[in-house]
């Protein structure tokens, strides 16, 4: 049956996988040298504004690694096809169902390692564990983003098998799920967001996989969490005279739901952040905790 071939050439894979590790090895590396990279640039990035927009470049950057990983594995399913079309195929030892499927399965352990790296070299020195700790959401959250850093890498390996499957050289196949990522990439709604995108193109911001990932991502790292605005981030209004700040300020706020003061009482100087929580930045860019899921 083909369940019983899937099983015998998913173990043929993984004793191949364990026999000639390279590629796990090369898989793991970049891993670890990306996201320890990226994770180290943005080292604990605070909940200024400028803190809030260096978390989500950050995550923006975590999906670089599509490219180096995808371009690792296709050449390793090349062979592993070559051989089938060999010898599998003309004596019929299995059908192409169960090469395709065994192909995806044997990657899926190994790429929920490579997940689990990312989270630990990505997720940490970033600093999303303290917006988390914010609403006593450490654990909750903390597990999503684990759960969502494991699926893009599945997701790679993914979309390797889908366009090597139907072109026959390698570097053809790469190119074209590099356009594929970059468009997806382009379009996922951190360059752009979905209401300043000219309208021909918001077919694209919703069809990119990276849209729902990157929104996932960003809503289960920042969300919670209260902003506090350097002091170059607070904007500085004179109130009428015989006026608190509050006084002033409080109709504005009431009317756009967030934002504080620093000194309410003052009648110099208001000293003003335009956002109070990161919910607030997060609808900015079309992200709510409330769609993690979705």
């Amino acid at each position: 049956s083909t369940l019983y071939q899937i099983k015998l050439v998913s173990y043929r894979l993984f004793h191949q996988y364990w026999r000639t590790p390279f590629y796990l090895w090369s898989k793991f590396f970049s891993t670890i040298v990306s996201e320890l990279f990226i994770g180290f640039t943005f080292f604990k990035a605070n909940t200024s504004l400028q803190g809030l927009q260096n978390q989500m470049l950050a995550i923006f950057m975590f999906t670089v690694v599509f490219n180096p990983i995808l371009q690792q594995y296709l050449p390793l399913f090349v062979q592993q096809r070559e051989l089938y079309e060999a010898r599998e195929r003309p004596s019929r030892t299995f059908s192409w169902k169960a090469f395709i499927v065994s192909q995806i399965l044997v990657e899926i352990p190994w790429n929920l390692l490579a997940g689990t790296i990312a989270f630990f070299v990505y997720y940490y020195p970033v600093g999303f564990y303290r917006n988390a700790s914010y609403a006593n959401q450490l654990h909750e959250r903390g597990a999503l983003f684990w759960l969502f850093a494991c699926a893009f890498y599945v997701y790679i390996s993914s979309m390797g098998v889908l366009v090597i499957s139907c072109i026959e050289i390698a570097e053809n196949a790469a190119n074209l799920a590099s356009l594929f990522f970059i468009m997806s990439l382009s379009f996922c709604g951190v360059l752009a967001t979905p209401n300043i995108l000219p309208r021909f193109w918001i077919f694209m911001y919703r069809v990119s996989p990276l849209t729902y990932l990157i929104d996932a991502l960003l809503s289960v790292g920042l969300a919670n969490a209260s902003v506090v605005c350097s002091s170059n981030e607070l904007l500085k209004i004179v109130p009428p005279s015989g006026m608190t700040c509050s006084e002033y300020m409080e109709p504005y706020m009431q009317s756009t739901g967030t934002g504080y003061l620093l000194d309410g009482s003052s009648e110099t100087e208001c000293h003003f952040c335009q956002f109070s929580s990161t919910n607030d930045y997060l609808a900015t860019v079309s992200s709510s905790y409330s769609r993690r899921w979705m």
